[in-house]
């Protein structure tokens, strides 16, 4: 029996006179599975490489991520500005916090805490005035003050951060400053099992593909 098909893409096996044996019918699924592992292992590559573009033939090559990372800067900048960092949650965020019940009741705890250890000890006489009721009194007094002060300082931090903190700017920046190699390896450390996965996916449809030809070849010689 002799293979006569030109399905089969290897230019020897398709004018070979060869028997079709266990070891034949058996190679080409493995070869095909191998060159479909190499074709995808080759693409996730020239995800990254070449980093510099190359000129062959006319025509320019260059890793993907490489030639993209300045769009990869602006699009990532956008996203984390627009929906996962808000400088108007922070904003909030620290507003809430510098008049929040715990916050209060520290402060309310530093201020009784002063007037009887620094200030009694610093003025001894003050301990014939001083009584429990007037320390209570004093401390409420600038509690009351030091929360207007720190909504106050709160709210000038806030319009501080919103005027200056550009978070799509500093993303861009970020993204931008690193290397190819950086980039490179921190997007195989996110991403290593998804690569693998596609390469793994092209041994398995190279492997199909080549048990279906050897069938197919079959086939065709039978009938």
């Amino acid at each position: 029996m002799h293979i006569q098909t030109f399905f089969i893409p290897f230019n020897v096996l398709a004018t070979a006179e060869l028997p079709v044996t266990i070891s034949y019918i058996v190679l080409i699924p493995v070869l095909a599975a191998f060159i479909g592992w190499g074709t995808n292992h080759l693409a996730v590559k020239m995800l990254f490489h070449p980093q510099n573009p190359i000129t062959l033939m006319g025509l320019t090559i260059q890793g993907v991520f490489p030639k993209r990372q300045t769009q990869l800067a602006e699009k990532l900048g956008t996203l984390v500005s627009e929906e996962l960092f808000s400088i108007e949650e922070i904003s909030g965020s620290i507003k809430h916090f510098a008049t929040s019940g715990k916050t209060m009741n520290a402060v309310e705890n530093l201020i009784e805490k002063t007037i009887r250890e620094k200030l009694v000890g610093a003025f001894p006489m003050l301990t014939m005035f001083l009584t429990d009721d007037m320390i209570q009194k004093v401390t409420r007094l600038f509690k009351t003050e030091l929360e207007d002060f720190m909504v106050q300082s709160a709210s000038e931090l806030s319009s501080q951060l919103e005027d200056n903190l550009d978070v799509r700017e500093i993303v861009r920046d970020k993204v931008l400053a690193f290397s190819s190699d950086k980039l490179e390896q921190l997007l195989f450390e996110l991403m290593r099992k998804e690569f693998r996965f596609i390469e793994c996916v092209g041994a398995v449809l190279g492997f199909t593909i080549g048990c279906i030809q050897v069938l197919l070849a079959m086939a065709f010689e039978i009938f």
